[in-house]
């Protein structure tokens, strides 16, 4: 069997009641020798999904399986990329659906564009919604607000190695994939953005984006007061500001604003 192109990264905590709708989206894509399923479950409690993780090892031997102790989304996606053969990386959670068109364009993409580092397009939400998740091509003034770009998306692992991967020290779990991208861009990676549905994500109850969200601030005071993503930070309040003059256009509010925010971080 030759390498495969990409390496397919599922992380799974007590989801098995969904495992096998992701490694069956995968499986639609025609061509076997493109890719590699690495599965990780990241320390799941639950007897169900214990047992379906436990049937998919026994069955399905071309899936390589990485078994840990509980140890969060970003250690879970780093141990997995770790052990890929791809020189691409796709990371599918155990319970969205990957279209199989994805992986031909990934590899289309990063085969024939060697300065694109990122491929990113559109989802299909099921579950709790039936709507369409449209992205949008990457810019830094709308990155630095909000995240639009979700992990599901095909990256060159150089990318990952150059970044040390995803942060294991992220206070909440939920926001990896954001503070990936930002690292990304600040580092010169270039992304791609498809006008196409790349994959299916379940909107459910409970999930840890919810939760994420709910700790927003903690997770953007961390992200932001990284060495690197300092200057990204103050950028990203002027952007606020700006916002705000559009509601209350005043230039005496934004020269009292700058100056304000000016003397907090030279400490004045």
């Amino acid at each position: 069997m030759k390498k495969p192109l990409v390496s397919i990264i599922i992380t799974c905590y007590n989801l098995g009641e969904y495992l096998e709708e992701a490694i069956d989206s995968i499986k639609e894509y025609p061509n076997r020798d493109d890719y590699e399923i690495i599965l990780v479950n990241d320390g799941s409690t639950d007897t169900k999904t214990n047992t379906i993780l436990e049937s998919i090892v026994l069955n399905d031997k071309t899936i390589q399986y990485i078994n840990q102790s509980n140890l969060g989304l970003a250690k879970a996606r780093n141990n997995g990329i770790k052990q890929a053969k791809g020189e691409y990386i796709i990371p599918l959670d155990a319970d969205n659906k990957l279209r199989p068109e994805f992986i031909g364009q990934t590899i289309s993409v990063l085969d024939n564009n060697k300065n694109i580092h990122v491929i990113h397009g559109n989802a299909q939400n099921f579950g709790n919604k039936t709507t369409i998740w449209k992205s949008k091509p990457f810019y830094f003034p709308e990155m630095l607000l909000n995240n639009y770009i979700d992990a599901c998306a095909g990256f060159r692992k150089s990318a990952w190695e150059r970044l040390g991967g995803y942060d294991e020290n992220m206070p909440v779990m939920g926001f990896e994939d954001w503070d990936m991208w930002l690292r990304m861009g600040n580092a010169g990676c270039k992304f791609e953005y498809v006008n196409e549905i790349f994959f299916d994500y379940r909107v459910r109850d409970n999930s840890m984006l919810a939760d994420a969200w709910k700790k927003r601030k903690v997770l953007l005071d961390y992200i932001f007061n990284k060495k690197e993503l300092k200057h990204l930070g103050l950028f990203r309040e002027f952007v606020i500001d700006n916002q705000r003059l559009k509601e209350e256009p005043s230039f005496a509010f934004l020269i009292k604003t700058i100056v304000k925010k000016v003397k907090r971080k030279l400490h004045f």
